[in-house]
């Protein structure tokens, strides 16, 4: 299938990007310097002409292109709704109203993950909104700031990245629709997202570990030593901890906002978007790719449109500053749009010197094709963990992951599932990862304390997603999700029993 390539030469753009993301924490910066590298070695080495190609043919026709158009708008939509939820107020009211029920440890941390889980359209908010409305329940509870910090953590982007219709399901969906152009793959990206979903094994690990933790009260690793020090001292940190600056101003939010600003303007959201899929057909049929943006558009217009007049109705705040922030949380987006076309454009760069097509030809015979999504997922962990970025590694590996699937067989959602997770899992825990830091701020914890407590954790996630994606690299079945399942139960129960039997041990001693 693959012919034309130029040799060890054309894996010089990705593997620029990869080393510019880890060295310099930028994703943009990394992409155009793929982009630009990559197209230099096509002209011949003539910066100039160079230049003008990056500019005229790479980076202008991905934002002329009526698909990426449409993309990008719908990406603005999502940023100033977004931005209107954060800033309502709705969020902490909708976590703080559920209080008065908690009355257990167990209540405390399954309130506070399920609250992650409602505010699952912001990544970012979740720590921000979730963290500083628990952290008094969790110390009343006895339960330390860092498992707070560790369920808010497990709740932001591990949610977020399941979810097909926010801004990460969208940017996903982008970077699949481009190669699936390239590779003339007729099928809806929409669709291709929905069936990834069950080979996410990372993130749904990840989120599935929190009420286990919780109900089990089966603790380990630096983790368990954590709680006993809060259960058996009451002390908050340990004396060496640095907690990180908490944010300000959570008690008048919690105490003026309400929690309809969150679950109305979601409810239209859900009504208009599903309505308009089913018109065109959905469940029962596949809904094209523009008429699923624009539905979705729609829907995003009309939740923003609710939560304006409940702002108002609320005196919440007044219209000009309304707008203000509705218009703040699309400028925001403009990071992400650079990105996408950015990457779009790393992507045609890829295509052109035959990247995918020379990989393929390297590994074919001598790479069984059931280890190549297990193969995609210690590439894409590596890279997210030293760059702290799930975007930039998804930007960079997709568009080779996908056309090597193809090209060696593989099972094509199975290798876009281990992409994903490779991509959460450094998000999850790199210690640079925004994600992390917001959720040691949002905790009220020392960010080192946090990291240390979460890897152990994430590390055995990461362990069993490997392990599901050998599985599902040989049967390609979406059941692999529940083996994945069943060692997550089973590691769980193994470790927190050592860890008390070492504990017991030292207590004797």
């Amino acid at each position: 299938m693959f012919i034309d390539h130029m040799g060890l030469v054309s894996l010089i753009p990705p593997i620029i990007a990869v080393i510019l993301a880890i060295l310099t924490k930028n994703v943009i910066v990394s992409l155009f310097s793929g982009v630009y590298i990559g197209v230099l070695i096509l002209v011949g080495g003539r910066p100039f002409e160079a230049t003008m190609e990056v500019i005229g043919n790479f980076i202008f026709p991905q934002v002329a292109d009526s698909y990426n158009a449409a993309v990008l708008v719908l990406l603005f939509f999502i940023g100033g709704f977004v931005a209107l939820m954060e800033k309502s107020g709705g969020g902490a009211a909708l976590a703080s109203g559920a209080l008065k029920y908690i009355n257990t440890r167990a209540k405390a941390q399954i309130s506070a993950w399920f609250g992650g889980i409602i505010i699952f359209f912001s990544d970012l908010g979740t720590p921000l909104i979730v963290g500083p409305v628990f952290e008094k329940i969790f110390d009343k509870a006895k339960i330390s700031r860092e498992k707070l910090a560790w369920i808010i953590d497990s709740t932001s982007s591990p949610v977020a990245v399941l979810i097909p219709f926010i801004g990460w399901g969208v940017y996903i969906m982008g970077l699949i629709k481009k190669e699936f152009e390239l590779l003339n793959i007729n099928t809806s990206e929409f669709s291709t997202l929905i069936q990834v979903i069950p080979f996410q094994f990372y993130a749904l690990l990840t989120v599935s570990m929190v009420p286990l933790v919780a109900l089990t009260k089966l603790d380990f690793g630096p983790m368990a030593k954590a709680e006993n020090r809060v259960q058996q001292t009451g002390n908050l940190y340990w004396p060496e901890s640095r907690p990180l600056r908490k944010p300000e101003g959570v008690e008048e939010i919690t105490k003026n906002g309400h929690a309809v600003l969150i679950w109305l303007p979601l409810l239209v959201l859900f009504i208009t978007l599903f309505g308009l899929l089913i018109s065109f057909g959905f469940p029962f049929e596949p809904v094209p790719g523009n008429e699923f943006r624009v539905s979705l558009s729609a829907a995003y217009l009309f939740a923003a449109l609710s939560i304006v007049v409940l702002m108002i109705i609320y005196k919440v705040k007044k219209f000009g500053e309304i707008i203000d922030i509705y218009t703040t949380g699309m400028q925001k987006m403009v990071y992400v749009a650079v990105t996408l076309v950015l990457a779009w454009s790393l992507g045609k760069v890829i295509n052109e010197m035959g990247t995918a097509g020379f990989i393929v030809e390297a590994m074919k015979g001598n790479v069984p094709s059931f280890i190549i999504p297990a193969i995609l997922f210690l590439v894409g962990a590596g890279m997210s963990l030293a760059s702290g970025t799930s975007w930039g590694t998804f930007a960079i590996m997709l568009p080779i992951a996908i056309p090597m699937a193809v090209g060696l067989d593989a099972h094509l959602l199975v290798c876009i599932g281990a992409v994903l997770s490779g991509g959460i899992f450094g998000d999850h825990c790199s210690p640079i990862s925004d994600t992390t830091i917001l959720s040691s701020t949002g905790a009220g914890t020392d960010h080192i304390d946090h990291v240390k407590t979460q890897f152990p954790y994430a590390l055995i996630n990461g362990s069993i997603a490997l392990i599901g994606f050998v599985v599902a690299g040989i049967t390609g079945s979406a059941f692999t999700l529940i083996l994945t399942i069943v060692l997550l139960i089973a590691a769980v129960f193994v470790l927190s029993k050592i860890h008390t039997r070492k504990h017991s041990e030292r207590v004797e001693l």
